[in-house]
């Protein structure tokens, strides 16, 4: 019996461990289709020298966004191109539901906007799901597979554009020069809300942003496209601030969410986002 057992132990092993290489194996593939993605966002020709961000640009704007910007430490560096941002981030689907950590590497282009955002969810340092969203060329996407392989989601359309637009516009505080952009406007609201909208072609993506009388961002609100099985809804969604912390010489968001208010009037902050790293114009790897 006891060989049997053994025997047993040792067929049990050798599967678990074909599962997972294979999970490495299908990550991987998974992998070199963000780096295709990547390379789509991040080659095409920078400046050789960025301009440097000075009070006058800051002059015209409504004093809650100036009183952010001072805050964020903008003023006197230059404006970014690219950024890189790491982050160790926790998921919920559902209100009651169960929440799950992820880990992720996002990396922006400035000019024009976009985005890749690679997501992996690991068990025992096994990645068993993998998740990547974008915005690219005017373009929105999101695939997430069950090990690398099984279609979760895979949603692309006019709504995505749109809602993956309104992503970008809510995260650009993790690189606040961004809001000194041509494409970028301001509207007033009152001492403590701006509207601040981002064009890019013909799409238009705009939110509110509460500043505090520091200047810290307190949160950014809009309404975004949620997916619905296979439609879109729009609905109310939030992207509050719960901590600051010090990058690169920048005051910038490090712990905050994304929450959607469900049709019930609930909150589900189905994401908790926390900064580990963000790294301006960082060298683009290959």
């Amino acid at each position: 019996m006891t060989r049997v057992l053994a025997r047993i132990a040792i067929v049990v092993s050798v599967a678990i461990a074909g599962f997972v290489g294979l999970l490495a194996l299908t990550s991987h593939r998974f992998g070199r289709v963000v780096v295709a993605d990547r390379h789509r966002l991040l080659d095409v020709p920078r400046p050789a020298h960025a301009p440097v961000v000075t009070e006058e640009m800051l002059a015209a704007l409504p004093e809650p966004a100036q009183r952010y910007l001072r805050y964020a430490g903008v003023v006197g560096k230059p404006m970014v191109d690219t950024v890189r941002v790491r982050q160790s981030c926790r998921m919920r689907l559902a209100a009651d539901g169960i929440s799950f950590p992820l880990v992720a590497e996002q990396w922006y282009a400035v000019e024009p906007p976009g985005f890749i955002w690679d997501a992996t969810v690991p068990i025992a340092g096994v990645p068993v799901v993998r998740g990547r969203d974008g915005y690219v060329a005017g373009h929105g996407m999101m695939a997430i597979k069950a090990g690398s392989v099984v279609p979760i989601v895979d949603a692309a359309g006019p709504e995505m554009d749109q809602a993956s637009l309104t992503r970008y516009l809510s995260e650009m505080p993790w690189f606040p020069s961004a809001f000194l952009r041509e494409r970028v406007t301001w509207e007033a609201i009152d001492d403590a809300t701006v509207r601040v909208s981002l064009v890019d072609g013909d799409l238009r993506a705009s939110g509110t942003m509460t500043i505090d009388p520091v200047g810290r961002l307190v949160e950014f609100r809009t309404e975004r496209h949620a997916m619905v099985g296979d439609t879109y809804e729009l609905r109310p969604w939030s992207a509050p601030t719960y901590g600051y912390g010090e990058f690169e010489g920048l005051r910038l968001p490090v712990r905050g969410a994304a929450v959607w208010t469900m049709p019930d009037g609930t909150d589900l902050p189905y994401i908790e986002v926390e900064v580990t790293d963000i790294a301006s114009d960082p060298p683009i790897p290959v």
